[in-house]
């Protein structure tokens, strides 16, 4: 373990951000890291417990799941980050964890939230213990192209560039396979490189694991819609497997009067937006959806629409409001909710943060919707008419639905609206294209509920195209299992863990 006593001698410390007010000038990443001493008490607080619920991964009893998906091995790695021994945390590290880069920056930290510390006190920073590691290997020269010594005549085509489908391409590649990754946009990266602000994942970071990927061998094929413009029976045939790793593109809408008013659009096409026109030409192209000098409504809560608040300060947004349907969470654990359950609490993101600073107050307004969309003379939008919600018990169900209240009515000003949503599943296209039969959830299905064949021969499926929308630490979990059934089914046996 780390120091016997390390948890009782040093505090929780977190690395050091910007104020909100000196953040929102630029689209960068804004916590600056502590020096490797201070890493080193904030490792030497892992206790090594006898239960290391921080790794288990698992479902409880209510089915919800504790500790990390990807069973990384935090008590292991924070007690060699506290012996100096970096080098080997890393190669601790990377047993279980494609791309410590991404997780440590934009995972929710769900092995901090089932740490024992956390239980009487304040959990272990796994997370930033994690970026530690990681950053140390590049900036030491640690992080090197890892070519397979041999390669296989196996082919295999993986769809969607996101992080399932980049994790299933970095093991079969390694494994000596032939891997080439199809991505429809102008970049490779899916979700990580369009549909993260940079503020919370810079997208040198990305290129970075790229050209990794690359000198090892994957294959990127960009401006390439799978269904559109190759057919997925011309890939079958092509390739001796296929792993579907496309997402779930379909922006969850709301349908009210006025829809179709201009300046209404999905949070993806927003933040996509502002990412291509950042790395093209810093903003001064104007090929974006902008925000400046408008009254900005965000229809959702979530990271999405969280990111939607921050990014539209930046652009100088007028005001800003974010519509939430539940009720404000509780601002510490219920009875019902013990550790190590994921806590189900209000959480103040970084977007909220910056909005209180600008506006002197919280965007969010709880158990709220839309009734309806106002348009201008011309078609645009200038206003929406909100409705407070209750939660009521469904006689048939017997669960909780929000129900309207009438009288409740409000109108407020919008420019600009952005709906976060989130997702109902697979754009069908695809899944015609390849044959493949969708779930009720409108996911692809397989044969088993917890495996990643689709039943059709060389057909295989990862990531939130086959779980539903989630985070990008369960998509790297997918694309790891998966490149271990497809393995097996091209060799008949794996050598991966």
């Amino acid at each position: 373990m780390g120091k016997a006593t390390g948890f009782l001698d040093y505090d929780r410390e977190e690395n050091a951000g910007q104020s909100p007010l000196e953040r929102i000038k630029t689209y960068r990443e804004f916590h600056t890291p502590m020096d490797m001493e201070e890493r080193r008490k904030q490792a030497g607080r892992c206790m090594d417990c006898g239960v290391p619920f921080c790794q288990y991964g698992k479902p409880l009893h209510d089915g919800m799941v504790s500790g990390c998906p990807l069973n990384n091995l935090c008590p292991e790695w924070n007690d060699l980050i506290w012996r100096g021994d970096m080098d080997g945390a890393l190669r601790r590290l990377l047993l279980t964890n494609s791309f410590p880069e991404f997780t440590s920056r934009v995972c929710p930290a769900l092995c901090e939230k089932a740490c024992t510390c956390g239980l009487n006190g304040d959990p272990v920073t796994v997370k930033e213990n994690e970026y530690s590691v990681i950053e140390y290997a590049y900036s030491h020269g640690l992080m090197n192209p890892a070519p397979p010594s041999h390669r296989t005549d196996k082919r295999i085509a993986v769809i969607g560039s996101g992080p399932s489908g980049l994790a299933a391409a970095q093991r079969l590649n390694r494994r000596g396979h032939t891997v080439t990754v199809y991505e429809r946009e102008d970049r490779p990266g899916g979700l990580l490189m369009y549909g993260i602000p940079n503020m919370k994942l810079e997208k040198e970071i990305v290129e970075r694991r790229l050209d990794l990927m690359k000198a090892e061998g994957v294959r990127f094929v960009t401006g390439v819609n799978v269904g559109k413009d190759i057919s997925g029976e011309q890939l079958l045939q092509e390739n001796d497997a296929v792993i579907l790793c496309c997402g779930t593109g379909n922006p969850r809408d709301i349908n009210a009067p006025g829809r179709d008013s201009k300046g209404i659009y999905f949070a993806v096409d927003f933040l996509k937006s502002t990412t291509k026109s950042l790395m093209k030409s810093n903003l001064s192209d104007g090929y974006f959806i902008s925000a400046k000098y408008k009254n900005v409504v965000v229809i959702g809560g979530g990271d999405t629409g969280n990111d939607c608040v921050g990014t539209a300060i930046r652009h100088g947004c007028k005001s800003v409001v974010q519509l939430e349907m539940m009720p404000k969470a509780p601002d510490v654990r219920a009875e019902n909710n013990p550790w190590p359950e994921w806590p189900r609490i209000c959480k103040t993101d970084y977007g909220q943060e910056e909005a209180i600073a600008v506006f002197g107050s919280d965007p969010r307004i709880y158990c709220t919707t839309v009734n309806k969309f106002i348009p201008d003379e011309e078609g645009h939008i200038r206003s929406i008419e909100t409705v407070k919600l209750q939660q009521v018990k469904d006689e048939a169900t017997g669960r909780m639905r929000p129900e309207k209240i009438p009288g409740s009515e409000e109108i407020i000003p919008a420019d600009l609206v952005l709906i976060a949503a989130g997702f109902l599943g697979t754009e069908k296209y695809i899944a015609d294209s390849f044959g493949a039969d969708l779930t009720p959830r409108t996911n692809i299905a397989t044969v088993s509920p917890d495996g990643y064949f689709t039943g059709i021969p060389k057909l295989f499926t990862a990531g939130d195209m086959r779980r539903g929308q989630s985070l990008v630490v369960w998509a790297i979990r997918e694309g790891r299992e998966a490149a271990k059934a497809v393995d097996e089914y091209l060799m008949g046996y794996t050598t991966m863990r």
